[in-house]
């Protein structure tokens, strides 16, 4: 994936590779020792349904290992980045 500077992430929409628009990209979260990135924090479209995806209060919290593409959207793998449990150690 070619380099792609966070402000430009900033608000930027995130959709599913199905064509779902899951919602807006509001934070990125970073292991500290590693700098390795985590999970996108997304506020989610209004008529999503959220049941199947790990959540944190309002936001869904999806896996960065689940984006496949970042242009004009954030494109994320739809069943990586579903509610399935995943312990980060």
């Amino acid at each position: 994936m070619a380099k792609v500077f966070a402000k430009n992430l900033s608000n930027k929409q995130v959709m599913a590779t199905d064509g779902t628009e899951l919602g807006i990209l509001n934070n990125i979260v970073m292991d500290g020792k590693t700098g390795e990135l985590e999970d996108l924090i997304i506020k989610p479209d209004i008529g999503l349904d959220t049941s199947k995806y790990q959540k944190d209060g309002q936001y869904l919290i999806v896996p960065f290992e689940a984006v496949s593409a970042i242009k004009d959207y954030i494109v994320v793998d739809k069943v990586l980045a579903k509610g399935l449990p995943y312990d980060r150690q």
